[in-house]
């Protein structure tokens, strides 16, 4: 029916430097649904969000919500109107607390005109309390808090707006699955109290979990618009990809050799305790586990990132000290962080700077640089993993997380490294490119490299490794082995139900 429609966006046209980034797009949300906004990243989703947020004017088209029809000039705007949208990039006052945090220049006030503190945390604290977020203090401070309890925050700031419309872009990458069961739960209540959701995800299970409708975009223009009941995940990708992706998880046979990285009992107190496994020549060593489980903590000590307390690390059977990330790269070991934004990238530089930045001391020639040199082994990495960018001067901001990720792991590659880390290699990025990096993974472990990936999708974990070992709560629980490895197994272990 047309008056259950509260937003309606026809024909909306973009371009930016004369490339058209939208074309004739629209989408139509009902009241009190959540609507999944699907497509691989380049598709346009983020730019026809933010002409609805009015961060980006369009070009072409109009917007009409709850039955008036908008010109949106600013956030402020949208979000008087009853427009918010939690962005993929957070961005908290890390010096602030929950309460200030949340809201930050609507702060309530005293008869005298003074900020009154007091009801700030009180309203903070019922407003947690609604949302039954129950990890959140209103009095600590956001540098104090994990990257999944920030997202809580921004989820809360948005509620707090009372908001008619919520746009959320990959609002559960790095919340763990209790927090997301706390989210879905928080979607559900407010959809019943009919507030309406866009949800952007590249988590094929969570939108067919949550999502009531969908609409596809690809290349900039509509596709189709379908309830989620008359859609399954095959339909889903080819509608998004534009063809059939049968091989999500294209994992070719390699001669597994012997082991070139040994570690024993590795330990960081607090944090991991008495790691000991070995990975080997063309070995997709798998890592799983549940959020704060130590992944990450283990592989940033193997990189020299992070002290340890004690152990041993072994390359071909060689005691090595790796103090420095400059001292892995010395032992050709490469490192792809889990935040590409945070610690992989040089966003203002271009995408040769960006991918010769590990390697660049391979360039010299005296005191100078071969640019001509480094042009040629970039060009090479472009064109060897589908790089799309007009330019390797272009800005790496400009390109998709997909495309970004390709740069990341060629900077790596450029290295000519024997072992390879990667740290959530797919996260944030579409399928599409998934089953491209998962191919590059694949034949490099034929060549006979060394990788180590941790990943907090199973499917993912179980589809690619050779073996897995899997981590609870700081410590190794077990080692699987690709035969016997499943998905209930694996979550025993991640548990500690063994």
């Amino acid at each position: 029916m047309k008056n259950d429609i509260i937003l309606e966006m026809e024909n909306i046209s973009k371009a930016f430097s004369g490339v058209q980034a939208l074309d004739k797009v629209q989408l139509k949300v009902r009241k009190g649904t959540v609507h999944a906004l699907m497509g691989e990243n380049g598709a346009g989703k983020s730019t026809l969000m933010k002409i609805l947020i009015g961060v980006y004017k369009s070009d072409q088209g109009t917007i009409k919500f709850d039955g008036e029809e908008l010109h949106i000039t600013s956030t402020h705007y949208a979000l008087n109107k009853g427009i918010s949208m939690i962005f993929q990039e957070l961005n908290p006052i890390p010096n602030m607390t929950v309460a200030e945090n949340i809201y930050v220049g609507r702060e309530p006030l005293t008869k005298g005109l003074f900020i009154s503190r007091k009801k700030m945390v009180q309203d903070t604290e019922q407003l947690l309390k609604k949302l039954g977020i129950d990890s959140l203090d209103p009095n600590d401070k956001l540098l104090d808090l994990t990257v999944a309890k920030t997202q809580m925050v921004e989820i809360a700031k948005a509620v707090s707006y009372n908001s008619k419309l919520i746009i959320m872009d990959e609002p559960t990458s790095a919340i763990t699955d209790k927090e997301c069961d706390i989210l879905f739960n928080i979607v559900n209540s407010l959809k019943k109290q009919g507030v309406s959701f866009i949800f952007i995800t590249h988590k094929m299970d969570e939108v067919f979990r949550i999502a009531d409708e969908m609409t596809v975009m690809r290349d900039g223009k509509y596709v189709g618009c379908e309830p989620a009941s008359n859609m399954n995940q095959d339909k889903l990708i080819q509608m998004m990809v534009g063809r059939e992706i049968t091989h999500m998880f294209p994992k070719e046979e390699a001669e597994i050799g012997e082991a070139v990285l040994s570690v024993k009992n590795l330990t960081i107190k607090g944090l991991f305790e008495g790691i000991s496994f070995d990975a080997r020549k063309g070995e997709i060593l798998g890592f799983a586990g549940l959020m704060g489980a130590g992944r990450t903590e283990i592989i940033e000590s193997l990189f020299g990132v992070r002290k340890l307390d004690a152990g041993e690390i072994y390359i071909n059977g060689k005691k090595v000290t790796i103090k420095t990330p400059a001292d892995a790269i010395k032992n050709k070991m490469a490192l792809l962080t889990e935040d590409r934004k945070l610690s992989g990238l040089f966003l203002p530089l271009s995408v040769q700077d960006n991918m010769i930045m590990a390697s660049i001391g391979e360039y010299r020639n005296g005191l100078f640089i071969d640019y001509k040199k480094i042009a040629k082994a970039c060009n090479i990495k472009k064109d060897q993993f589908d790089i799309k960018t007009p330019s390797l001067r272009q800005e790496i901001v400009h390109l998709s997380g997909g495309n970004q990720q390709k740069v990341l792991i060629s900077k790596w590659l450029l290295t000519n490294p024997d072992i390879i880390i990667l740290d959530e290699p797919t996260r944030g990025i579409d399928v599409g490119a998934k089953a491209e990096i998962h191919r590059f993974m694949s034949g490099l472990a034929k060549e006979g490299k060394t990788i180590i990936m941790i990943s907090s999708e199973l499917p993912e974990v179980l589809g690619m490794s050779d073996r897995i070992v899997v981590m609870c709560e700081g410590r190794m629980t077990g080692i699987l082995d690709r035969s016997e490895a499943d998905q209930t197994t694996v979550m025993r272990y991640a548990t500690g139900m063994v």
